[in-house]
């Protein structure tokens, strides 16, 4: 009954209940941001970072992270999975992949996506200015500004890019849903391994998240809508998946 009352209430909204959901989480996400930026300018909520931040250290040595050593070895691996040089690298094997399966928007969304996030997070770390954590030492070199975090915000935009892309792929809501946990606890792993290691401050991750999440909808909406050529964005979300784009020889 309740499985019944749910489709006919789908079936007479104007607009998808997934476009719904989506556009929710951009708007929070990007509320989120906006409120944690406002406080930084305004030289507020170091309280709780500091705290998280001496939670996480030796009480007696604030330069020891909690944990054995090779749990910080261990840290310092899964960082550089939001580094340039292992993005870079995800990026070009990704966007490859897609154009040699002849999945050309698909490579164009997400190098787009990337690429903009990248230059998005430089320009807020210049306009934001905010100096990198000095309460604890610092265990991996870190330049540029703190906020937002680089790392958080850039493994947010590429992880859940590239899960939202393979998803596409899947016809079982389970592997569409294994595909996206993997992608989501990537990236709460690289973005937690910053404030461990010292390097930046818990709210610079939060916003990273916030802003890197908002960031891969927004291009995944975009995909959808260019996937449903004279559909519209809203019509576009009425079918559970765009159909994949044909390839060249079997057009031919």
């Amino acid at each position: 009954m309740i499985s019944e009352l749910w489709h006919q209430l789908r079936a007479r909204l104007p607009i998808a209940p997934s476009l719904i959901l989506v556009f929710g989480v951009i708007a929070a996400s990007f509320m989120l941001f906006w409120s944690l930026a406002e406080e930084i300018l305004e030289g507020e909520g170091h309280e709780f970072d500091e705290w998280l931040f001496l939670v996480l250290r030796n009480p007696s040595d604030t330069s020891d992270p909690i944990g054995p050593g090779w749990f910080e070895y261990a840290v310092a691996d899964i960082t550089a999975l939001g580094g340039y040089a292992i993005l870079t690298l995800l990026l070009t094997a990704a966007a490859t992949y897609l154009i040699a399966i002849k999945r050309w928007r698909h490579a164009a969304i997400l190098i787009g996506a990337v690429l903009s996030g990248t230059a998005l997070s430089s320009l807020l770390k210049l306009g934001i200015a905010r100096p990198r954590p000095d309460l604890v030492e610092h265990m991996t070199h870190a330049m540029s500004s703190s906020f937002p975090s680089g790392h958080a915000t850039l493994s947010a935009t590429a992880y859940l890019t590239i899960g939202l892309i393979l998803a596409e792929a899947h016809e079982k809501k389970r592997i569409r849903g294994l595909i996206m946990m993997f992608a989501v606890i990537t990236t709460m792993l690289v973005g937690m391994s910053r404030v461990y290691l010292g390097v930046h401050w818990p709210s610079d991750v939060l916003a990273g998240w916030a802003l890197g999440t908002s960031w891969a909808l927004l291009w995944w909406v975009l995909l959808r809508w260019w996937l449903s050529p004279g559909d519209g964005p809203i019509r576009a979300f009425r079918s559970d998946r765009p159909q994949p784009e044909k390839d060249d020889a079997t057009e031919r």
